[in-house]
């Protein structure tokens, strides 16, 4: 029972991490590099901020209901960074995305080695938090 307890503050310590590596990434490209997000960007962050304070309140005070609630944010934001990267790699046309006005979504602000982008990121962080909940969800069972 003590190994589980361990799992599992360790994958909460794992997706705390994650989120707030993910939160202080897209403050840096914002605040400090100057880079004016898209309306697809946004939405990744509208779901992404609270996740850190979520995580960091469950590991202060652990309960768990820790993937009732923060899995709607995990998935909808995985799924708006799925769209976002799928434009990016010209597979949805840009006529059908939300950015009418502003910074078009499929700006490449970064491109290192060819493919890591800011979508790309937003992607991987969101990906890994919805494996980590799900690892998490399998030990609490």
């Amino acid at each position: 029972m003590n190994l589980m307890k361990t799992i599992s503050t360790t994958i909460v310590f794992l997706c705390f991490l994650v989120a707030s590596v993910a939160t202080l990434g897209s403050l840096f490209f914002s605040e400090v590099m100057g880079f004016v997000p898209c309306s697809m960007c946004w939405y990744q962050r509208i779901f992404m901020y609270p996740l850190v304070l979520i995580f960091l309140i469950n590991l202060l005070y652990p309960d768990d209901k820790l993937f009732k609630y923060s899995m709607p944010l995990v998935a909808t934001g995985l799924f708006f960074s799925i769209y976002h990267n799928l434009l990016m790699f010209d597979i949805i046309p840009e006529s059908v995305v939300p950015c009418v006005s502003g910074v078009p979504c499929s700006t490449e602000y970064i491109n290192w080695f060819g493919f890591i982008t800011i979508p790309l990121l937003s992607f991987v962080a969101y990906f890994m938090l919805f494996i980590l909940l799900i690892l998490g969800n399998k030990n609490e069972k």
